[in-house]
């Protein structure tokens, strides 16, 4: 029972950790009624919570491996009761940096989910719980939706007290639900990240979130404001086209992960930054309303579906080091969100609009979109392929659930299948029944201890012949040492058999 409520328990955690986080914006409109906060701070003042937020993912990412999500979520709830306090009371502008710096520990218990939570579920699945637990992002739009409406009857100061009660609530909730005996990882801080931070794919996932996750957090601090400033509108309007905003990135989190569980992350990327690398453009040239509204909103699908995507990248390719993988992806995808607004309010100070810095965004995107262009063709490509391509012996390779990835021309001219006949299938379509269960159980013991398994084995061809094997199957493992895949090399000795009879 405990295990089951872990995923919407951690879920709301993080939407009341992200209402919390991004208070300020959200109230920003009210509070610089009663506090003066001179025009070139304002974009300072409402990006200082990503600060925190962003770098303190990475302790909390290794801690929630080490401690387990209850306690981390406890004691980030706790010490949030302070700032939030704080806040409430501030009258200047030197308060409202200080409580906002720490608001940030409501942005960085993103790592904490993110790291607990594969542990409940079998791995085909990670892409679609992380983008479940993602949409807690929709904690920004409950905060940019109701903050103003319920400011606009009690106040600001009353609406940030609220935040305390609700924080209590929680505080309750992971006391008494928490899971006490989830798995813990205990390998040191030190050696999590020696072994991964040589590794490329660490540093192209992380300049991804940098735009996907940051472009969400950057929208997010700066429309309430930009909206009331360039086009007019009232404060709850623009709270509510904010809300808009937040509510489509955060819908399209899981679907992007639910589509990473079922077609090629990579692809799904090259959409993702194809788009935005066009909705940059088009907001860079400083369109009408309706234009400006299209671009926003493509962002935020691409935003949504991207961090999605990404977070099912991240378990595939670090599986015993997720804990602190996530905490350095995501703090990239917090920065990303920290330094846009505060760049975009310096070019407009200099040069009056905002058309450099969405085409700097363009920019960026395309650049990413190259990337992993790259990362898909080099993976894809290389002199592997050939060798398996022309050795004379037939080859499968299955993924870690016995899917059928890929079969070389000779495993097609000696068991009669097409290639597209076994795509997607099990390598049981080749039984021929003459081994007993116990010989597959020993086999793949074999694989588990020593790494690879060989020998004779009967197996059928697609016309029912029965023919004997001599068969190699090997366990392949990343850079990180964990197996990502199967080989099977085999030859047909049928015919040794007879002749030595």
């Amino acid at each position: 029972m405990i295990r089951k409520i872990q995923l919407p328990l951690q879920t709301l955690n993080l939407v009341v950790g992200f209402m919390v986080w991004v208070l300020i914006s959200s109230l920003m409109p009210f509070i610089k009624e009663d506090i003066a906060i001179p025009e070139g701070q304002l974009a300072l003042v409402t990006a200082v919570p990503v600060i925190l937020g962003s770098v303190l993912r990475i302790p909390l990412g290794f801690y929630a491996n080490q401690f387990g999500a209850r306690k981390i979520f406890l004691i980030s709830f706790i010490l949030l009761l302070f700032p939030v306090y704080y806040i409430s009371i501030a009258d200047s502008l030197a308060d409202l940096l200080i409580g906002g710096l720490f608001l940030g520990i409501g942005g960085a218990v993103f790592s904490v989910g993110v790291t607990s939570l594969p542990k409940y579920y079998p791995k085909e699945r990670h892409g679609f719980v992380n983008g479940i637990y993602g949409a807690g992002n929709l904690g920004t739009a409950v905060s940019a939706f109701a903050a103003p409406v319920v400011a606009e009857n009690f106040g600001w100061s009353t609406t940030v007290q609220l935040y305390l009660v609700i924080l209590a609530v929680f505080i309750a909730g992971n006391f008494l639900l928490g899971d006490k005996k989830e798995l813990k990882v205990k390998t040191p801080l030190l050696e999590q990240v020696k072994s991964v931070y040589k590794n490329e794919k660490l540093w192209l996932l992380s300049l991804f979130y940098f735009i996907t996750f940051g472009s969400f957090v950057a929208f997010t601090i700066y429309l309430p404001n930009f909206l009331v400033a360039n086009f007019g509108l009232d404060k709850v309007d623009a709270g509510l086209r904010t809300a808009g905003f937040i509510v489509l990135a955060t819908l399209m989190r899981p679907i992007g992960g639910w589509l990473a569980d079922r077609f090629h992350s990579l692809i799904l990327l090259m959409f993702v930054f194809g788009v935005y690398t066009v909705s940059a453009m088009i907001l860079s040239f400083a369109p009408s309303i309706g234009w400006y509204t299209f671009g926003c909103l493509s962002i935020a699908l691409c935003a949504g579906m991207g961090n999605g995507v990404i977070f099912k990248l991240v378990p595939m390719y670090f599986q015993k080091q997720a804990g602190i993988v996530n905490g350095i992806v995501s703090a990239m995808g917090g920065l990303g969100g920290f330094f846009p607004p505060l760049i975009l309010s310096l070019l407009f100070n200099i040069t009056g609009h905002y058309a450099i810095g969405f085409m700097a965004l363009s920019e960026v995107a395309l650049a990413s979109l190259i990337l992993v262009v790259w990362m898909y063709f080099q993976g894809k490509m290389g002199l592997a392929k050939e060798v398996i391509d022309h050795t004379i012996e037939g080859i499968l390779i299955t993924d870690t659930t016995g899917k059928i990835i890929s079969v070389n021309p000779s495993f097609c001219s000696i068991t009669g299948y097409q290639e597209n006949e076994v795509i997607g299938k099990n390598p049981s379509i080749l039984k021929s029944g003459r081994q007993p269960q116990t010989f597959y159980e020993d086999l793949w013991k074999s694989i588990e201890i020593n790494g690879f398994w060989q020998g004779e084995i009967w197996n059928s061809r697609k016309d029912g012949q029965q023919y004997l094997q001599w068969l190699t199957i090997s366990s392949i493992k990343n850079d990180a040492g964990d197996v990502v895949q199967y080989a099977g090399m085999f030859s047909d000795i049928s015919s040794h058999r007879v002749k030595k009879a």
